[in-house]
């Protein structure tokens, strides 16, 4: 059986993932203002997720016969979560967060469709993973709602 497209698009959850993780970091630090604490802090802890994604995804690749890519073959995309110029722009931050978690979630969609009836523990890892997305989704979800009322 030939892996090859299960492995490149398990390459591209794994660049995500680690994107993901660089551009949490930054946000956590460079937020400020009394209302940017509890996403700082939720931030933060999603880190240490999205790194055991990046980690899980390696594995994978790794055991199904590719060779996990160093940091040149990954490919950035995630312009909304890019800093912002108003470091107490939280909202700007959390709907970068919602983007972020539904490209993961659509990543992840598409490697569960892809493994179907081909690679069982690969979709079952897609699935987990997919899961996890969706609870940071929901999380920031709520933030949106109450820092959009104001």
């Amino acid at each position: 059986m030939d892996n090859q497209e299960i492995i490149d698009q398990l390459k591209t959850a794994y660049g995500m993932e680690l994107e993901t993780v660089q551009n949490y970091i930054a946000a956590s630090v460079n937020l400020d203002g009394v209302r940017s604490d509890v996403i700082k802090k939720a931030l933060s802890s999603d880190i240490a997720d999205e790194l055991g994604h990046a980690q899980a995804i390696a594995n994978r690749i790794k055991t199904i016969g590719g060779s996990v890519p160093g940091s040149f073959e990954n490919e950035c995309s995630q312009d909304s979560l890019q800093p912002v110029e108003d470091s107490t722009d939280v909202v700007s931050v959390i709907k970068g967060v919602i983007a972020a978690e539904e490209g993961a979630m659509a990543q992840y969609n598409r490697i569960i469709k892809l493994c179907d009836g081909v690679d069982y523990v690969t979709q079952d890892m897609a699935v987990t993973l997919l899961a996890g997305e969706e609870v940071h989704r929901r999380e920031f979800l709520g933030f949106l709602t109450e820092y959009e009322k104001g």
